[in-house]
């Protein structure tokens, strides 16, 4: 996190703006030792996180003269069961009245074992929020916690030599002097001498010769079929090794390029090809595979599979056990692979957040396409985007600058129509168009007691 490495003058402010979410959570000087429980448990049960002290309402505190550091450091002992890995850091700082003062951050590491407080109570961090389990989640949990233990294992045909500088660097820019060897060992990708699986397939250039699954593969099909035999259909299939990072990014740039296409309507009045699904979502299903595939599956590997009318990622391993699939949108975010899970984070593949699916579900129907399907295998999950307009008719004849309209009321529920000038830079008649456009077909309402109504907005209904 880089707000960690500001100076004293700058790090309060800087963790105020620093958004709560998986890895990252505020707490008053005055939060007992006691109440800290459930959310050291809950972070070393999901993806390890810090927990930042003396800073709350939009202020910075400072701990001096609320804080009880001595609780603070006896917590995890006496309230976790059994207790977690948890740093304990004093940062200097200044309070938001300009006062010298210092913040106390506890960094909890993500962990191989289930934790409860010790009220024998089980909590989860998903997403900015730390969830109590029960009993059926407690159970599947402790079951799953057996897979998040591959990763961290050491590797034996990997050695700590065959790192890759500045993979690391570019992963940790703030590390200044630090060797990258040490980095790993302080981030737990090294275990007494010996790199981890997870250092290995992140920061090394040849683990394909230990793991030679754990590759992505691309197909590109003619059609909607597969085909056997001689019918196969198969137009493109390439494969990429490396660092996780690349294999990543030379995906994306082979889906750029074989991604169906349709017609459509753009803002300048005129019909053009444009890629028939939405990046962001396709996108966020190819991180998610990198990020929670299970590498421990031998003799398996992520396969894109490209067609006309949709696009199918396979990935190794089933759901975790407290997931829900036939409530994708439900799904508590818990990482198979928490370590790498916070390296792609911070290498900002995705936002990471516990909201990758929902946001995936928020592309498609933004794009009038039929919504994500999961289906799960005995070792595997396939994800399905369909390229298929949900409302092709309707599909013709909108524009994406209309969509834009859409993407905003979702994440604002309401806004003005000089607002919606604003976001989307169109002119007032092209979005008057968009506006009645989107009205006529139900897809946005409008609220007011006049056509001048200077209190009158755009909401989506329902």
């Amino acid at each position: 996190m880089e707000a960690l490495h500001l100076s004293a003058e700058e790090i309060g402010n800087g963790l105020l703006a620093v958004r709560e979410d998986q890895w990252f959570d505020r707490k008053s000087a005055r939060t007992r030792g006691i109440d800290l429980a459930p959310i050291i448990s809950g972070m070393a049960n999901a993806e390890g996180g810090i927990i930042a002290l003396g800073i709350h309402g939009g202020r910075v505190e400072g701990v001096t003269a609320m804080g009880d550091e001595n609780a603070w450091r006896q917590a995890n002992l006496e309230f976790v069961e059994p207790p977690a890995s948890v740093k304990i850091h004093t940062v200097a700082c200044l309070t938001s009245t300009g006062q010298a003062d210092h913040l106390v951050l506890l960094e909890v590491e993500p962990s191989e074992r289930l934790h409860r407080t010790h009220r024998d109570e089980v909590y989860l961090r998903v997403g900015d929020q730390t969830k109590k389990l029960n009993f059926e989640q407690r159970m599947e949990l402790a079951y799953d916690k057996g897979d998040s233990k591959y990763e961290a294992t050491p590797t034996t045909m990997t050695p700590l030599a065959a790192v890759d500088d500045d993979l690391v660097r570019n992963w940790d820019a703030a590390g200044g002097d630090t060797q990258p060897a040490e980095l790993l060992r302080a981030r737990g990708f090294v275990r007494g001498e010996d790199l981890t699986v997870g250092g290995a397939l992140l920061f090394t250039r040849v683990a394909h010769i230990e793991f030679p699954e754990a590759h992505l593969r691309v197909i590109r099909y003619r059609g909607s079929e597969r085909g056997t035999g001689t019918r196969q259909t198969v137009a493109h299939d390439q494969r990429f090794e490396g660092p996780l990072t690349e294999q990543i990014d030379a995906a994306v740039a082979s889906i750029t390029e074989h991604v169906p296409t349709r017609r459509a309507l753009t803002d300048d009045g005129r019909f053009t090809t444009i890629p028939a699904l939405p990046r962001d979502a396709w996108l966020e299903g190819v991180v998610n595979a990198v990020t929670h595939r299970s590498y421990s599956l031998a003799g398996d590997h992520i396969r894109i599979e490209i067609f006309d009318d949709r696009l199918e990622i396979r990935s190794p391993g089933r759901f975790p056990g407290i997931v829900d699939i036939q409530d994708p949108e439900s799904i508590s975010r818990y990482a198979r692979n928490p370590r790498i899970a916070r390296v792609l984070a911070d290498l900002r593949y995705g936002q990471e957040r516990g909201e990758g699916i929902k946001r995936m579900f928020e592309e498609m129907r933004l794009a009038r396409l039929g919504e994500p399907t999961y289906v799960e295998g005995d070792r595997h999950v396939v994800l399905t985007l369909s390229a298929a307009p949900v409302d092709e008719a309707l599909e013709s004849r909108l524009p994406s600058s209309a969509r834009a309209v859409v993407r905003h009321l979702r994440q604002h529920q309401r806004a003005s129509t000089g607002d919606l000038l604003k976001v989307t830079g169109l002119s007032r008649p092209v979005l008057r168009n968009h506006l009645e456009t989107l009205r006529r077909e139900g897809v946005i309402s409008w609220h007011g007691n006049a056509p001048r109504d200077p209190r009158a907005y755009w909401y989506l209904p329902g």
